[in-house]
């Protein structure tokens, strides 16, 4: 069984085979992923074994990504980790390139689990290959709220928290009309311009609220919560599974659920850069990331759900239960954020700075 955070580089394992004559013209990798997404260890491993320094550099949103890509990054990067329902907006815009030439599939590939290989975000699997996948819930303290009905009232709704500080989640303006949509009954896959509108102003009531601190990263939300800061925010199900695992006696009074009225779940993916400079290396890493020793020290580094069959029996316990694996009835209640562009796309953003603003 591999153990989180403690490994060696996985060694034995051959040379790749494929090849790396590009890359080699300036020996690097260069990985755009969110912050503190990767094991140090796996680049360590790939590093060993290929000669090339991977050179990281991190975002906190996928608006923050696509803001770097439009601005010229899609010729810096070999290597992205966008979100699901943002993959399209990137083909669209040009922004992303296939991973292979036609009728060629990456070594490992078949280590998928079927339910990936031909997603809506990319329905030929030309585009991307699937990193993790997890779920996005509510984050309170269970000092304040022992034991607090499962919804988005506890954000929402006055009534059920009228004096606690509490949070939204920063950057993302369609996860946050979805859950304001799940709150107002017209489910968190909304889309459309009237339950945006009602979104929008569900938004905009709760910015006046006088407990209501501000947009926060999912990250930070969950150390606001454990400091006192706010007792209520938006967080991924593995980042605080991972935070008490490190420290169960501060994080442990954080309980985590996946509302009634349903939520996001979503799937992170490996995509390659339009203008990529070194293509050989990105595809070169993404098979290595396919290998079922490489994905289950990723997902137990992350203690995110590894989306690679292959992997499944290697990956830890804690990954196997709450709030790592949502139950059934939990996952019943998860749906993919979904796709929108052209029209819907500029409606969504207008309605958000708008949201925002007023």
């Amino acid at each position: 069984m591999l153990t989180p955070r403690h490994w060696t580089p996985l060694a034995g394992l051959g040379l790749l085979a494929v090849s790396l004559a590009a890359a080699a013209e300036d020996g690097k990798l260069r990985l755009f992923n969110w912050s503190d997404y990767m094991d140090p260890a796996i680049i360590e491993g790939f590093e060993a074994e290929t000669g090339l320094e991977v050179v990281q550099n991190y975002y906190n949103s996928n608006a923050e990504l696509f803001s770097k890509l439009t601005a010229g990054g899609d010729a810096q990067y070999d290597l992205i980790v966008p979100s699901d329902y943002f993959v399209p907006r990137l083909i669209e815009a040009g922004l992303i390139r296939p991973l292979t030439v036609e009728g060629k599939e990456l070594e490992g590939h078949d280590n998928i689990l079927s339910e990936f290989r031909g997603p809506s975000y990319d329905p030929e699997g030309i585009y991307t290959v699937p990193y993790l996948w997890g779920a996005t819930g509510i984050v309170y303290n269970t000092e304040t709220w022992p034991s607090p009905e499962p919804g988005w009232g506890l954000l929402y709704d006055p009534e059920v928290n009228d004096d606690y500080p509490f949070a939204l989640l920063k950057g993302d303006a369609q996860f946050t009309f979805g859950t304001a949509c799940a709150f107002q009954g017209a489910g968190f896959d909304c889309v459309g311009q009237e339950p945006w509108v009602a979104a929008a102003r569900q938004i905009i009531e709760t910015r006046n609220r006088d407990n209501f601190v501000g947009f926060t990263d999912a990250t930070a939300a969950i150390e606001q919560v454990a400091n006192g800061v706010i007792h209520a925010g938006v967080a991924y199900n593995g980042d605080l599974a991972n935070k008490r695992a490190e420290d169960p006696e501060i994080y442990g009074k954080l309980g985590f659920f996946i509302p009634d009225e349903g939520s996001q779940r979503w799937v992170d993916v490996l995509a390659i850069p339009s203008r990529a400079p070194n293509v050989e290396a990105a595809q070169a890493f993404i098979e290595y990331l396919l290998r079922p020793e490489v994905a289950a020290r990723l997902a137990n580094y992350n203690f995110y759900t590894t989306p690679n069959e292959a992997a499944l029996e290697l990956v830890n316990d804690a990954l196997r239960e709450p709030p790592v694996m949502p139950d059934s009835a939990a996952r019943e209640r998860l749906h993919f954020t979904p796709s929108v562009s052209g029209e819907e796309l500029e409606l969504l953003q207008e309605l958000w700075n708008e949201a925002r603003s007023r």
